[in-house]
């Protein structure tokens, strides 16, 4: 499996702009965030594409920044992850962020994903980890 680490607060994949003229492009936050998510694959687990046809698994972990308005006692909750973080970006555009960003770098083409999986938590460091692998056949019943 290569893991790997994005530092920052976790981003969603945004919505086109289309202009009046009918042109559409992608937001400069999505572009940004795409690239970093690119470089840190590359430089965490260099290149190690999955080629077609082999399946993918993906497993994405979102780190949230515990907010400094939360009590100590929630904040202890927080890092605990009793208490997880019910806000944007919703998990299924961090998931199409990461699946998109990793096109052609960890694997051919998106399409590839036949089983993935994402979680939200709190943390000290606001990060997203991602898993790519291999999908095994491991069915759970």
């Amino acid at each position: 499996m290569a893991t790997f680490t994005v530092p920052g607060e976790p981003t969603g994949k945004a919505r086109p702009i289309v202009t009046k003229s009918g042109y559409a492009f992608t937001p400069q936050k999505t572009v940004l965030y795409e690239n970093l998510i690119k470089l840190e694959f590359e430089r965490q687990c260099g290149s190690s594409m999955i080629p077609k046809p082999i399946p993918v698994e993906l497993e994405v972990f979102a780190y949230y920044s515990i907010p400094k308005s939360a009590s100590l006692k929630k904040q202890k909750l927080m890092r605990q992850g009793v208490i997880r973080p019910i806000r944007k970006p919703d998990t299924d555009n961090i998931l199409k962020i990461v699946a998109d960003s990793l096109n052609k770098i960890a694997y051919d083409d998106d399409s590839q994903i036949v089983r993935c999986s994402i979680e939200k938590y709190y943390g000290e460091e606001p990060r997203i980890i991602v898993g790519v692998r291999e999908w095994r056949d491991e069915k759970p019943c």
